[in-house]
């Protein structure tokens, strides 16, 4: 019953996330912050999540979203830093999810920094 439970509330949790729920508006991020976050972005999340052919992630998010959304992460003006927090961390699908020894905290903060920032100025 015990373990029922703990699925029950990740449930709720992942649909919270799911559904865009945002948190209180945070400052604006530095120039090295989001320049930690571009390079953070061109390493762990380009190959999979940039624009153009033979990108998985990307044409997942596609064939998802039918076109109703873009695919490309970096011009998803829906995406949170804690939406992005969390599929970095616990994965999706096929996407494996990043331990902290691979994203460290901070640059999984300036990742999710500059997703935002990115989507936002584009």
């Amino acid at each position: 019953m015990r373990l029922l439970g703990g699925f029950v509330a990740a449930a709720v949790v992942t649909a919270a996330f799911l559904a865009g729920t945002s948190a209180p508006a945070q400052d604006e991020p530095d120039a090295a912050e989001l320049a930690r976050g571009a390079e953070v972005y061109d390493y762990w999340c380009a190959t999979c999540h940039s624009a153009g052919p033979n990108m998985p992630g990307t044409q997942a998010l596609a064939a998802k979203y039918d076109d109703g959304r873009p695919a490309v992460l970096t011009e998803r003006g829906d995406l949170t830093p804690e939406r992005i927090a969390f599929f970095v961390r616990n994965g999706v699908s096929v996407m494996a999810p990043f331990r902290k020894t691979e994203v460290s905290d901070a640059d999984l903060a300036a990742l999710s920094a500059y997703i935002v920032d990115t989507a936002r100025v584009d």
